[in-house]
C-alpha cells in the first residue's frame, strides 16, 4: 500500500455521472481518494454520508473528494440518488486504481483471510505525492480525521500538541474578614457612660 512520500499514481475512471476522471486533472489542489469494498452496505454508506457532509468543508480547503469501488456506474447513480450523495463516486471494475494504491490484497474478515477491498483513504497533495494514507479504515470519525489532517488540525496533531502547566505560585491568601468587629462594637458601647438621670 502507498505510504506518505510516495507518488500517487494516475488513474482514469468513469464517474457516476458519466464523465472521465483522472487524478493527473487535480494537479494544483489536493485530493482525498478513498477507496471502499461496496455501494448501500453500512459501513460503505456511513462513509459516503460522511464525506457528503464534510464536502463543502473540503472543497473551503481546496480538496476534491473522489470514492473509488468496483462498483457499476448504474449502482453509483442508484447509491448517489437513495442517499442523496454529492461527492463524485469512480467506477474501477477491473480493480486498477485498487491495485496501483495497494487497496486490493489479502485481508481478514471473520477470522479468515481473504483477498478483497481494503478500505483506506489517501490524501494526495498538489505536487501529487501522497501526504498522508490511512489503511484499513475504521469508519466511525474518519471523515473528521482526514479533514483535520488537510486543514492542519488532526487529532494526532492535537494530542501531541504541549498542554501549558498550571502555574505553581501560590496564591496570597485571602484576608479572613473580621468576625470580632460587632463584637468589638459592642465593648465600645457597654464602655459609654449611661446618661444621668434628672
Amino acid at each position: 500500500m502507498l505510504k506518505a512520500g510516495d507518488k500517487a499514481p494516475d488513474f482514469k475512471l468513469t464517474a457516476d455521472d458519466g464523465s472521465t476522471t483522472s487524478l493527473s486533472s487535480l494537479k494544483g489542489g489536493y485530493a482525498v481518494v478513498y477507496f471502499y469494498p461496496r455501494d448501500d452496505t453500512p459501513g460503505c454508506t456511513i462513509e459516503a454520508k460522511d464525506f457528503s457532509a464534510a464536502l463543502g468543508r473540503f472543497q473551503k480547503a481546496g480538496a476534491t473528494v473522489l470514492g473509488i469501488s468496483k462498483d457499476s456506474i448504474a449502482s453509483h447513480t442508484k447509491f448517489k440518488g437513495k442517499y442523496g450523495l454529492k461527492l463524485k463516486l469512480l467506477s474501477d471494475p477491473d480493480l486498477k486504481a485498487h491495485r496501483a494504491f495497494g487497496a486490493w490484497g489479502e485481508k481478514t474478515m471473520y477470522g479468515k483471510k481473504v483477498e478483497g477491498v481494503i478500505r483506506s483513504t489517501f490524501l494526495v497533495g498538489p505536487d501529487g505525492k501522497v501526504k498522508r494514507a490511512w489503511p484499513s479504515v475504521k469508519v466511525a470519525g474518519h471523515v473528521d480525521a482526514v479533514l483535520g489532517e488537510l486543514t492542519g488540525n488532526g487529532v494526532e496533531k492535537k494530542s501531541t500538541a504541549a498542554t501549558p502547566k498550571k502555574s505553581t505560585a501560590k496564591k496570597p491568601a485571602a484576608k479572613k474578614p473580621a468576625a470580632n468587629k460587632p463584637a468589638a462594637k459592642q465593648k465600645a458601647a457597654a464602655k459609654k457612660p449611661s446618661a444621668k438621670k434628672r
